[in-house]
């Protein structure tokens, strides 16, 4: 555990000392800050935030891409991925370290957006179990994602087609439940189990079931395997 420690200091070091990641945080901020200032003067007379868990997961499709395209390709163009390679530390230390560097970043911007659900509790009674689960259901979508992009981070040395490509991805999990409309089936059926939004709208509602974390925690070791699968074939 020591070197996945050490991995994930000098993950979070690296990304607080890029200008790319400060300027993804502000910017997924003042877009996520915006729509809940927006729904706050609107007027309505429920005190929720069912609004801004409604547009996070779309916005943490673009978020997490962009925080995660430099974790592998960076350091495979900068030629310091070989350096870390030969120190005394396994592929899936790197990744897992590298990993919950990601997860960190994440939780760091979830705190900052704290004051929304503390500003409808003051104004009066705040159903927190809705608000906890969706925080729940936050991280674990964004864990999901932060798995995807690392995986594809792994593929390439470029850091635009690692963006790209992990939008792509993340944005196909967070429509899947979408693409069948209103039909029922054993395809709609699977469509729907094998999409991230769904699942997080299931936790969402304040009810948390094993079978929703059960997915998104799938979707994370399949990630990570493959990443470290990636990163294994750079020593044969």
């Amino acid at each position: 555990m020591r070197a996945v420690w050490f991995i994930m200091k000098r993950e979070l070091h690296a990304q607080f000392n890029s200008m790319v990641a400060y300027i993804v945080v502000i910017l997924f901020l003042l877009i996520t800050g915006g729509m809940f200032f927006l729904d706050f003067f609107e007027g309505t007379q429920e005190l929720s935030l069912r609004r801004f868990f409604g547009d996070a997961p779309f916005f943490l499709a673009f978020f997490a891409p962009a925080m995660t395209m430099g974790l592998f390709a960076e350091e495979k163009r900068a030629g310091t991925l070989e350096l870390l390679m030969t120190m005394p530390v396994r592929e899936h230390q790197i990744v897992l370290g590298k990993f919950l560097g990601a997860v960190a970043l994440l939780g760091v911007v979830l705190l900052f957006t704290l004051p929304y659900p503390l500003t409808l509790y003051y104004l009066g009674d705040l159903d927190w179990g809705p608000v906890i689960g969706g925080y729940v259901g936050l991280v674990l979508l964004g864990a999901g994602y932060m798995a995807v992009g690392l995986m594809v981070s792994t593929w390439t040395q470029d850091q635009i087609v690692a963006i790209l490509v992990s939008f792509f991805l993340c944005f196909g999990l967070f429509i899947l439940d979408r693409l069948m409309g209103p039909q029922a089936g054993t395809t709609a059926s699977v469509l729907e189990y094998l999409s991230a939004n769904y699942h997080f709208t299931n936790i969402a509602r304040g009810v948390i079931d094993v079978r929703d974390v059960v997915y998104y925690l799938s979707v994370i070791v399949v990630c990570l395997t493959a990443a470290r699968t990636a990163l294994a074939a750079r020593r044969w």
